[in-house]
C-alpha cells in the first residue's frame, strides 16, 4: 500500500448536518413479500454469486448477485422513492466509458469478510442510493453510518463531495488515508425490510457485518439513481 498522507495534509470537505427527510429518509416494512425475495436469493447456486474479499482481490467484502428484485418489486420501491424525494424520473446512468454502479444488487457479508470503510458514491452517476436490509435476525448495529472526517486535535471536518469532483477519492486526492481520517456521525439501526435512501453523495459505510453462514450473514439490496 502507498504511503497515507498525514491527515493535516487532506483537504477540508464542507460538511452538512445529515437531516432525516433532506438527507436521507427511512422507510419501514416497505415490500409486502420480503420473505420471499430473502428465500429467493439463499435459493440461488453457488455459481450464480460473485466473490469479493477475501476470497478475491476485488476491494469490496463478502458476495455479490445480481438482480435482486424482479421488476414489480423495483418499481415499488421506486414510487416510494420519488415520493419521499420529489424526484420526477429515476434512472441508471452510465459514465462515458460504459461503465455502471451495481444498481439492485444483493450483498451478503460476513462478520470476518468486512469491516466500516466510509466512501460517497459518484456523483457523475447517482444522485440517490438506497440499501434494503434483507436480514430478519442480526444486530441493529448491522445497519448504515453516516461519517464525516476527523482531523488533528479533535477538530471534525466534513462529510459532502461537491462539485468539480465526483466521488471521495477525487475530493481528498488520494485513495489512502489513515484509519482514523473518519468518524461516525449518525448511525441508522439495522431493520428486516426497512429501506434507507441518502444521498449519495454523503460519506457513509456499513456499520457492521454479521454472521458466517450464508442465511447467517448481513444481506442487503442496494440500489444507485440518478433523478
Amino acid at each position: 500500500m502507498p504511503p497515507q498522507p498525514p491527515l493535516s495534509r487532506l483537504p477540508v470537505l464542507p460538511y452538512r448536518k445529515p437531516t432525516r427527510g433532506r438527507d436521507y429518509w427511512i422507510l419501514d416494512d416497505v415490500l409486502p413479500n420480503v420473505d420471499e425475495i430473502r428465500a429467493r436469493c439463499l435459493a440461488r447456486d453457488e455459481d450464480d454469486w460473485t466473490k469479493g474479499y477475501p476470497y478475491t482481490q476485488e476491494s469490496w467484502p463478502g458476495l455479490r448477485t445480481m438482480p435482486g428484485l424482479e421488476p414489480g418489486e423495483l418499481a415499488r420501491l421506486e414510487r416510494l422513492v420519488c415520493r419521499e424525494t420529489g424526484a420526477r424520473k429515476l434512472w441508471q446512468e452510465t459514465a462515458p466509458g460504459g461503465g455502471t454502479l451495481n444498481h439492485n444488487c444483493v450483498q451478503v457479508v460476513g462478520r470476518t469478510e468486512g469491516e466500516p470503510r466510509p466512501h460517497t458514491d459518484s456523483r457523475a452517476l447517482c444522485r440517490y442510493a438506497a440499501v434494503l436490509y434483507l436480514s430478519p435476525n442480526i444486530p441493529k448495529d448491522c445497519g448504515t453510518s453516516f461519517y464525516r472526517q476527523n482531523l488533528p486535535g479533535g477538530v471534525l471536518g466534513g462529510n459532502m463531495v461537491q462539485a468539480p469532483h465526483n466521488n471521495l477519492v477525487e475530493a481528498l486526492g488520494t485513495r489512502y488515508v489513515p484509519s482514523d481520517a473518519f468518524t461516525e456521525d449518525i448511525r441508522v439501526p439495522q431493520r428486516y425490510n426497512r429501506l434507507l435512501l441518502y444521498k449519495a453523495n454523503i460519506m457513509h459505510s456499513a456499520t457492521g457485518y454479521w454472521g458466517s453462514d450464508l442465511a447467517e450473514r448481513r444481506m442487503t439490496a442496494v440500489f444507485f439513481w440518478m433523478a
